[in-house]
């Protein structure tokens, strides 16, 4: 993904005073299908510029601005210094991204710096796959998406009426197509609402509003509640009680085929003998009392719907499940480096406390 990059700039920055006043420099990244922006402040490039040194054992090939440390209330508000700064950090990631050696840009700091996705059991990629495939949104395309999954729900719900009224006419072929159709359509929906949930930790992460993330989770849950409905509408076999029963009310099965069926009068047909291991002969119950041989077919054919339903509810809980572990694994990798970070700090202060005792011990 990394070589896929064919363009990074940074054309602005930002001021911004939340938690405290700072500035953050807006990355451009152009790759070779997509287009997204990444806000970053001047110490994530010090802390990435130290990651890369330290993973690879060597700087990179260029090095970060100054960062004027003598005058850091004034370069706050200074353009002159901030547009210095933004080509200086610029070229820098040029410089990364343009070197003969790959081992800066292939590092997991650089990728993770720009957003990314860098492969399956990675915390990025987490964040950004399903179980089947992975797809990032812009601010825009998500809003698309969301609408285009209302279309599909709607869709998915004309289907199950279609399949209730050809269920009442008792047209259970008719009644199952419309139903499998459903049931395929919801299981594609579902996986595309995941998805939809999964990026918004990227777009946030891109530099969306705090009240926009809220009022996009609360849609992502309108439709996962919605999918949720289908689930159990699609799992009901209306056709088992209602369309199957009046169609057998209206042909039922002769005494004579009953009987040979169950050996109970002649036959056409040579009855086995006991098989070792062979299963206990059918036997008649009430739902089968009334079926002739397309009845009992239906039947069977309806059990087996039933079945696939069950199972497809099964798979969705399943995957569900899986993506609720692939988010908790995300999460304790960011925890993981977030500690790092912390012993990375604790150490770096206690160099800078042994430096000034020194001092402190000379002026004595």
């Amino acid at each position: 993904m990394t070589s896929a990059i064919q363009a990074i700039h940074i054309p602005a920055y930002e001021e911004r005073t939340d938690p405290s006043p700072h500035t953050v420099y807006r990355i451009q990244i152009t790759a070779s299908v997509r287009e997204w922006p990444m806000w970053r402040r001047y110490s994530e490039f010090a802390d990435l510029h130290t990651e890369l040194t330290k993973s690879t054992g060597s700087p990179p090939p260029a090095t970060l601005p100054p960062k004027h440390s003598l005058s850091i209330f004034r370069s706050r508000s200074n353009p002159t210094i901030l547009d210095q700064r933004k080509v200086g950090l610029e070229t820098y990631l040029r410089a990364i991204l343009s070197a003969k050696e790959d081992k800066w840009r292939e590092c997991y700091a650089f990728k993770q710096f720009l957003g990314i996705p860098i492969g399956k059991n990675t915390a990025i990629e987490g964040r950004l796959t399903t179980a089947s495939s992975s797809k990032t949104f812009t601010l825009v395309s998500w809003l698309d998406e969301h609408m285009d999954l209302q279309s599909s729900v709607r869709d998915i719900r004309a289907d199950i009426n279609k399949r209730d009224a050809l269920s009442d006419r008792g047209d259970i072929s008719g009644s199952h197509q419309s139903n499998v159709q459903a049931k395929k359509k919801l299981i594609a929906a579902q996986t595309r609402v995941d998805a939809l949930d999964d990026s918004l930790k990227v777009l946030a992460m891109a530099g969306m509003s705090e009240g926009e993330l809220q009022r996009r989770t609360e849609m992502v849950a309108r439709l996962r509640d919605d999918c949720d409905k289908l689930t159990k509408m699609v799992t009901v076999a209306r056709h088992t009680s209602r369309g199957l029963g009046a169609a057998l009310e209206q042909n039922p099965a002769p005494d004579s085929d009953r009987n040979a069926l169950l050996g109970k009068g002649p036959a056409t047909f040579s009855k086995p003998g006991r098989v070792f291991g062979a299963p206990p002969p059918p036997q008649e119950t009430e739902e089968t009392r009334p079926l002739d041989s397309n009845g009992l077919l239906q039947l069977q054919q309806v059990k087996i719907d039933d079945q696939d339903a069950n199972l497809a509810q099964l798979s969705a809980i399943l995957q569900r499940q899986k993506h609720l572990g692939v988010a908790i694994g995300a999460e304790i990798n960011q925890h993981i480096e977030m500690l790092d970070q912390l012993d990375q700090d604790v150490d770096r202060f206690g160099n800078k406390l042994s430096t000034a005792k020194k001092h402190m011990n000379r002026l004595g």
